[in-house]
């Protein structure tokens, strides 16, 4: 459970500080509604991990697409933003409301919609001051195959129980590594004003 909490912390503390973490001018509550969509997550397991044991399965969360030192800001809002929209339409399955309380899994969804909303905005800034969608496409496309596989297994496993809690398991570790991110985007930012 303390893993648990400390990369929920790490989620939120990736969009918090005055206008966001990530540069762009995020609203005010966008750091409220992290905090909130962490706990949901964290209040949707149903199942103790130590039970499911057996239907654990290594993903290969693309790491080189948020582990690189040479990564843009526009890059890191398209990696989260790909992220984030690839869990929201993970939970949009019907499948997904089978194991964990629906209206926990309503104000996810809620809440994820609304972080794409605002990273949408960012999106749009950052790639206009440092480059092209082509210059996206490959991290995200790390990401979209990483979220196929996660679909082929919860298919694979016939959408149990385990196999939903093995993926909310996952989600919340590959958000450590997007936290790792924005750690180094914070130095280079402090790095350009510094003499």
């Amino acid at each position: 459970m303390a893993l648990l909490l400390s990369v929920l912390t790490a989620l939120v503390v990736f969009s918090a500080g005055p206008g966001g973490a990530l540069g762009c001018d995020l609203p005010q509550d966008h750091v409220l509604l992290s905090r909130e969509n962490l706990v949901l997550l964290s209040q949707m397991s149903t199942i103790s991990p130590f039970f499911c044991l057996k239907d654990r399965k290594d993903f290969r969360f693309p790491r080189a697409t948020v582990d690189g030192s040479q990564v843009q800001k526009a890059q890191a809002i398209a990696v989260l933003h790909e992220m984030l929209q690839q869990v929201f339409n993970l939970l949009s399955t019907e499948n997904s409301s089978v194991t964990w309380n629906t209206t926990l899994v309503d104000q996810l969804h809620s809440g994820l919609h609304r972080q794409l909303e605002d990273l949408d905005t960012c999106l749009v800034e950052e790639m206009g001051e440092e480059g092209s969608a082509l210059a996206m496409q490959r991290p995200t496309l790390a990401l979209k195959r990483y979220f196929h596989g996660i679909r082929l297994y919860l298919e694979e496993k016939k959408y149990s129980d385990c196999a939903w809690e093995v993926v909310r398991a996952e989600i919340m570790r590959s958000f450590s590594s997007i936290t790792a991110l924005q750690e180094r985007l914070r130095k280079k930012d402090g790095d350009v004003g510094s003499p």
